[in-house]
């Protein structure tokens, strides 16, 4: 099942009185359950391609379909529909809550979705359980690791059950170790049926993913499906 489609798609912005091609052509696709990682230098365009498949943004020409709608024609408030519904972030910085333990910090999209508050703290709390924090719901973010935190938001990222799981150099505020956990939560992810799109400028990171999309100067460089090498399932330490 296709759940992106970009097709000639062009970002321009304007800067004073230049124009900057962030993105030039691009057309890709992507479909359920892929695990795909997007990879490019500073500069590249890989930040506003980002922006555009998370809804963030809209592109200058081209179109963007996501799930057979066409994103390039929607209003904010329906982009900030898919965003909450159809997308789960997950930021280098964690982006979490600091005064609200990690139960509220994962019910924070289900209480825009407006669902009721029993069925969001249970579902709050699965989602917890799922990356291995059940026992540490009610502790604040400073009350945790930096592994932790991630998993926070991990969680909050899978709260709302979405079509695809979008992550910004997740293991970029980590050390290698707890980074390598976090790509194998990652991994258990994916093989449990989710769709990731994953962004980074590190090899050895993308190298978790089943394909990778390298983008320079605005444009794919390549394209390519890569042999997945195997990753062992642990349990996650809490």
């Amino acid at each position: 099942m296709n759940i992106i489609n970009i097709e000639n798609v062009a970002k321009v912005y304007k800067v004073g009185s230049e124009e900057v091609h962030a993105l030039r052509d691009i057309s890709l696709r992507i479909d359920k359950n892929e695990y795909v990682a997007i990879m490019g230098p500073s500069g590249s365009g890989k930040s506003t391609l980002m922006n555009m498949l998370g809804c963030l943004d809209t592109p200058s020409s081209g179109k963007y379909e996501f799930t057979g709608s066409n994103v390039s024609q929607m209003t904010d408030n329906e982009l900030a529909k898919i965003r909450n519904k159809e997308i789960g972030f997950v930021f280098q910085t964690f982006n979490l809550l600091p005064r609200s333990n990690a139960l509220h910090n994962v019910e924070l999209p289900l209480i825009y979705a407006g669902m009721h508050s029993t069925e969001r703290k249970e579902r709050a709390q699965e989602a917890l359980e799922s990356v291995g924090l059940g026992d540490r719901i009610h502790h604040k973010p400073n009350e945790l690791s930096g592994g932790q935190r991630q998993r926070v938001a991990v969680a909050r990222a899978l709260v709302t059950r979405p079509s695809i799981i979008l992550a910004d150099e997740p293991t970029g505020n980590l050390d290698s170790k707890t980074g390598e956990e976090i790509m194998l939560l990652f991994n258990q992810i994916y093989e449990a049926g989710n769709t990731i799109i994953l962004v980074t400028h590190e090899e050895y990171i993308a190298e978790h993913a089943a394909r990778i999309i390298r983008i320079k100067d605005g444009l794919v460089e390549s394209d390519e499906i890569v042999a997945k090498r195997y990753i062992p399932k642990v349990k996650v330490a809490n």
